[in-house]
């Protein structure tokens, strides 16, 4: 009796399982498609002085 949950039932131990199966891709997909920091601080052209020019 020192359970302070009451039991699950099978439907909700379902749903919890697709729930965390879907959390679990979701985090895999974030990771796959993460930019490293590394290539969000490369020096990109200025286009604007080129406008200037020709």
């Amino acid at each position: 009796m020192g359970d302070d949950k009451p039991q699950q039932s099978l439907g909700e131990q379902l749903q919890s399982a697709e729930h965390e199966a879907a959390r679990q891709r979701i985090l895999d997909l974030a990771e796959a498609e993460r930019i490293p920091v590394e290539e969000t601080t490369r020096v990109v052209p200025d286009r604007h002085r080129r406008r200037g020019r020709g």
